[in-house]
C-alpha cells in the first residue's frame, strides 16, 4: 500500500513527537502499519509519500537510483539569471556535501496553493519570487541550505512532485491511498 499525504507545514514527518506539543503524521488519521518514504522537515509542506512496503522505501531513497522530487519554493528577492544558473549546475558547497546538478527555474506566477498557517512572514521593502527546483538528491534541509546559498532564503517550500506523481487538489493534511497508476507514476523518472 502506498499512500500520498499533503503534510501541513508545523507537523513532524513521524508518528511520535521528540518533544511535548509538537504535531505529527498521527493527527492525519492514517492507516496503522505505514511509516513515511523519507522525510519533509517540519517547516516544509506538500507530499509525503507513506507504505507498508521496505523494498519500496530502499527503492524511492537509494542516492545512486537518483529518484527526481520537485519542490515549489518561495524566496526572499528575485533570483537572477545567475543565481539560478548556480543552482542548476551543482556543486554547491552544502556542509561538505556538494549538491548534484538539478532543474531550477523562476516560476512566472504564484502557485495557487492553499494558504499556510501562519503565514509567511511579510516584508513590505523585500519582495519574493516563486522558484521550481527538481532534485535527484534529498539531503536534510537540502533545498532551503542551497537557495541560501546562492543569496536567497526560502521563506515556503513545498514539494509536489514525486517521480511523476503530483500533489495535485490535495489538501493540507489530506491523504489518499494510491492506485495501481499512480504507483507507476511514483517510480517514474
Amino acid at each position: 500500500m502506498i499512500l500520498a499525504l499533503n503534510k501541513p507545514f508545523d507537523v513532524l514527518s513521524q508518528f511520535t513527537p521528540d518533544c511535548p506539543g509538537q504535531r505529527t503524521l498521527a493527527e492525519c488519521g492514517l492507516p496503522a502499519g505505514v511509516y513515511p518514504v523519507g522525510r519533509l522537515d517540519r517547516d516544509s509542506e506538500g507530499l509525503l509519500l507513506l507504505t507498508d512496503e521496505k523494498a519500496l522505501v530502499a527503492r524511492l531513497l537509494d542516492p545512486a537510483a537518483g529518484h527526481p522530487r520537485e519542490y515549489w519554493a518561495q524566496v526572499e528577492g528575485i533570483p537572477t539569471p545567475d543565481a539560478l544558473e548556480r543552482l542548476r549546475r551543482g556543486g554547491l558547497d552544502i556542509r561538505g556535501h556538494h549538491c548534484r546538478a538539478c532543474r531550477a527555474d523562476l516560476l512566472d506566477r504564484e502557485p495557487g496553493l492553499s494558504p499556510r498557517e501562519p503565514p509567511i512572514r511579510f516584508r513590505l521593502k523585500v519582495p519574493t519570487a516563486w522558484i521550481s527546483l527538481e532534485l535527484t538528491e534529498g539531503k536534510n534541509r537540502q533545498v532551503r541550505r542551497m537557495t541560501a546559498a546562492v543569496g536567497h532564503p526560502t521563506l515556503r517550500l513545498v514539494r509536489v512532485r514525486i517521480g511523476r506523481l503530483l500533489l495535485g487538489e490535495l489538501p493540507p493534511g489530506g491523504w489518499r491511498a494510491l492506485a495501481a497508476a499512480e504507483r507507476r507514476l511514483v517510480l517514474q523518472k
